[in-house]
């Protein structure tokens, strides 16, 4: 790590203890854009360093080339850790600048598997709560059920995410995304915690569609 005093500082904050994620975002508004310091933490290989890096990069900035490298490095994390950061990277960057926003769509068949997970999830999040979703569907939904039963793990829950949005959103769509979880029985016997909704995508759809009527 550089030995910039900021970023000494702000390293040894979060990673005395364990750090909330909103004590992480309070930090990030506080310190708003800062792509060199978000760089510096990010080389740490540290969990809540990356985070905190992850809420600062400046979009501007966010070439192909440094997405692969941040791709590849989110690699040594385990899944909850990389769901985390690919989720705040969607959410508060790639999302945030039109150049980023077409980066994202080039990605569905990316090396990276992080990037693929990305890309689909953004996809599935194009369709929630009712929003008029892209024209893409049926190409989509063609890829996921050609696709989703070699995928990583990762990429498979994004692919799954997205089938479910299409099938609560897209009625026209619902018996396909309903018959795709139907043959590959993905989360069928996964526990549910409480007041949550099975990822098996009859019960998920179905039920979500239920609160609708």
């Amino acid at each position: 790590m550089s030995s910039t005093a900021s970023a000494k500082e702000i390293y040894e904050l979060i990673t005395t203890g364990t750090p909330k994620f909103g004590d992480l975002k309070k930090l990030a508004k506080e310190i708003k854009r800062d792509h060199e310091l978000a760089l510096e933490l990010w080389e740490t290989g540290e969990y809540y360093p990356r985070l905190l890096a992850v809420l600062i990069f400046d979009k501007k900035l966010l070439s192909q080339d440094l997405i692969d490298r941040i791709a590849s490095d989110v690699e040594s994390h385990n899944e909850d850790e990389r769901s985390q950061i690919a989720d705040w990277f969607l959410a508060n960057q790639l999302n945030k600048d039109a150049k980023t926003k077409a980066l994202m769509d080039t990605w569905e068949h990316a090396e990276s598997e992080f990037l693929r997970r990305i890309y689909f999830y953004n996809q599935g999040r194009l369709r929630w709560v009712g929003q008029e979703p892209p024209a893409n569907t049926e190409e989509l939904l063609a890829s996921i059920e050609a696709r989703i039963a070699g995928e990583e793990p990762d990429v498979q829950w994004a692919m799954n995410f997205a089938a479910a949005q299409i099938g609560i959103w897209q009625s026209e769509y619902r018996d396909r995304c309903i018959a795709l979880g139907e043959k590959h029985k993905l989360y069928i016997d996964e526990p549910v915690p409480r007041g949550c909704v099975s990822k098996y995508l009859p019960i998920w759809i179905e039920t979500e569609v239920a609160k609708l009527a």
